[in-house]
């Protein structure tokens, strides 16, 4: 039992990096050379949110460090995002940070557009 832990701690830590940035990685340059769109957007999504998860872990660390399942939950949520049957990225990115994206870049252009016309607020 010893050597079947051993060697199940070693494929759980291996599996991160490959998970969460190796195939990402290989996937990303993938889909720049492949003329769909389609999975350009996945990629890019994937690229922002794994962004965002890592500067929050790096607020949180430590609380996230009082938590010892944190590692495996890190995984499902990654794998969630990159697996292609999923589209977890893609989904995320649509859902909840295009519109957010939107509203805030929409309101910035339209308070730029009046201090360019030079109206007064």
């Amino acid at each position: 039992m010893g050597r079947l832990w051993t060697l199940l701690t070693h494929v759980h830590a291996f599996s991160g990096p490959v998970l969460m940035l190796l195939y990402p990685l290989y996937a990303s340059v993938m889909a720049i050379e492949n003329p769909s769109k389609m999975d350009d957007e996945q990629w890019l999504a994937y690229w922002i949110i794994y962004s965002f998860l890592t500067l929050t872990e790096m607020v949180f660390q430590f609380i996230l460090e009082w938590i010892p399942i944190w590692y495996t939950l890190k995984l499902v949520l990654v794998a969630w995002l990159v697996l292609p049957q999923f589209r977890g990225a893609a989904f995320i990115y649509e859902r909840y940070v295009r519109e957010n994206v939107k509203k805030y870049t929409g309101e910035r252009h339209q308070h730029n557009s009046h201090h360019s016309s030079g109206k007064p607020n």
